[in-house]
């Protein structure tokens, strides 16, 4: 339960055992309150916080050399994991558990940006791959960040530290170019597999999100795809959860060229337009990576990438039209809140010119018999 202290803010106990209190300062920038969170194993500790923290901040004292860096990173995960998928949250728990075993003692605010490289510099030296220290980096990043938006530190140490060279050279990513596209349009099979990489391809979907399609998330008309869902895995079963992101729930406009793949996909009798074995339970992605293997594998000319592969190819190519990157993103649901912020305003005329763009680019696809 929640109560009100005299002065102090609300208190409450947590699902954890922790004490938790509640303070407001001010308004933000946006006119809504600005509330600050203090933690503790009993009332009296939370409460010893708060007056601390407003006697430090009256004094001038960082907070930050009140926490320490284990601390607030699990204060940050608390809050971070309710936005985030099962499987997200995982990996984050174990990047996590890294950091807290170079970190964790450590004050908050003592943490400097020479500290940071001599951390990613260890993790190379135990063997780490460039992408364990750039999860680790992004991770660091974060926490800071929301330290330095709390006021617990006056600057975000990972901002000024230098960034670890890659031990190889920097790999693009990959994606089909326009002439495989092409071929891919024309040649592969019109059987559902087909049909569902042209609408990867042509939609910028991730393969998770095809794979938890229903029926009704799908227009009649095939005119635009609802993405409400996607494929997590729970211990290496397929599971509909949540998309990956707040920003993955959206409504992409389907190129009318490829409007007819989406209506087959449509019709259908299953829960899921992806169903393979049981009824009413979605396709495992790994068995749609087989049969995508097997499908690209069946047109000449074509290199055998993955699924995610159509995702860079879509952006790639809509940029190569002459697609500006932020109605790109509102298409694709990029992951990045900041970066949403700056594509809100983007009107369903300009996406609907956009998809227009690709059917054009790719207008050999026309199905005859639709």
């Amino acid at each position: 339960m929640t109560k009100r202290l005299n002065g102090e803010g609300s208190l409450r106990h947590r699902p954890d055992g922790r004490w938790e209190c509640r303070i407001m300062e001010g308004y933000r920038d946006d006119g809504k309150p600005n509330f600050k969170f203090f933690y503790g194993k009993t009332q009296k500790d939370v409460r010893a916080k708060v007056k601390e923290y407003k006697e430090a901040r009256a004094s001038g004292v960082e907070m930050g050399l009140k926490y320490t860096f284990g601390e607030w990173a699990d204060i940050w995960f608390s809050h971070h994991k309710e936005t985030i998928t099962a499987t997200t949250q995982s990996h984050y728990s174990y990047t996590l558990r890294i950091l807290k075993e170079y970190f964790d003692g450590r004050k908050l605010a003592g943490i400097k940006p020479f500290d940071i490289e001599m951390f990613l510099k260890s993790l190379r030296t135990q063997g780490k791959s460039d992408s364990s220290l750039a999860a680790c980096r992004g991770m660091l990043f974060q926490i800071f960040h929301k330290a330095e938006a709390n006021d617990l530190i006056q600057k975000n140490p990972v901002r000024f530290a230098e960034k670890m060279r890659s031990k190889d050279p920097q790999k693009r990513k990959e994606a089909f170019t326009a002439e495989e596209v092409q071929l891919l349009m024309k040649h592969l099979p019109y059987d559902r597999i087909g049909i569902s990489i042209r609408l990867l391809l042509g939609t910028g979907m991730r393969s998770q999100e095809i794979l938890a399609l229903e029926p009704h998330h799908i227009e009649e008309d095939g005119s635009i795809i609802h993405i409400r869902q996607a494929i997590n895995m729970d211990k290496g079963r397929a599971v509909v959860g949540k998309p990956k992101s707040r920003d993955s729930y959206r409504d992409i406009p389907v190129p009318p060229n490829l409007r007819w793949c989406a209506k087959q996909l449509r019709n259908c009798d299953t829960k899921f337009v992806w169903e393979v074995g049981k009824k009413d339970r979605p396709c495992n992605p790994e068995y749609f990576r087989g049969r995508f293997k097997e499908a690209i594998a069946s047109v000449a000319g074509v290199r055998p990438l993955t699924p995610h592969s159509c995702r860079h190819t879509y952006v790639s190519q809509m940029q190569a039209l002459g697609v500006d990157l932020q109605t790109i993103q509102s298409i694709v649901g990029h992951a990045d809140i900041d970066m949403t912020q700056h594509y809100l305003h983007v009107q369903d005329s300009i996406r609907q010119d956009a998809i227009s763009r690709f059917a054009d680019a790719f207008s050999p696809l026309q199905q005859n018999n639709e």
